[in-house]
């Protein structure tokens, strides 16, 4: 049963106890007035069938209104009930998405980090790739131009050799032309040789 039919009965209890306990009052008065034809309430078959037709009233009314109330009640109880567990319900799963998205939150800037970390690394060995081909590229042309400038004070050399070795004989037929003696005719040529090793 519940708390509310409880109290009812309890009540119905109550006043049926009650009636009890005045009917002996009243049947007294009854007595004691009847003799004199003046008394407050007679007591007869009157009061009993009333005090019966008022029970058998409130057993009446509790069976066709006070149960269809509670029951209805109940049912009011239940479907309150039942709206405060869906919103329990809801609530916890309007948190549980809430943490499961604040989840892929935290999951997507990992990722994010990760990736921003990775491409900067990538940029970085890429950086380093570029320096090396370029340092590897100039070092590459340095040691050609040395080279070239190499080859190119080797032909010097060598024309000059000629251009020297050309003027020696220029020389020495103009010595010989003019009839030199022979120590300067070697001495003239030696001046040439000499000029030619530096």
């Amino acid at each position: 049963m519940h708390l509310r039919e409880r109290e009812w009965i309890g009540t119905v209890a109550r006043i049926v106890v009650l009636l009890l306990l005045l009917v002996p009052g009243i049947a007294l008065a009854a007595s004691e007035g009847g003799h004199e034809g003046g008394g407050l309430i007679s007591l007869d078959k009157s009061l009993i069938i009333q005090f019966l037709n008022f029970i058998i009233l409130l057993l009446i009314l509790q069976r066709l209104l006070y149960k269809p109330f509670l029951a209805k009640m109940a049912e009011r109880t239940q479907a309150i009930q039942k709206s405060l567990d869906e919103a329990q319900a809801a609530r916890a799963e309007a948190a549980r998405q809430q943490e499961e998205n604040e989840s892929r939150l935290r999951a997507a800037h990992a990722e994010a980090a990760a990736i921003r970390a990775q491409a900067l690394k990538d940029a970085a060995d890429e950086q380093k790739r570029l320096v090396d081909a370029a340092r590897t590229e100039s070092q590459r042309l340095v040691e050609t131009a040395k080279a070239q400038m190499d080859a190119d004070v080797r032909r010097a050399r060598d024309e000059l050799r000629r251009e020297v070795a050309d003027l020696a004989t220029a020389v020495a037929e103009k010595l010989v032309r003019r009839s030199l003696r022979d120590d300067d005719h070697r001495r003239i040529v030696a001046d040439a040789i000499a000029k030619v090793g530096n």
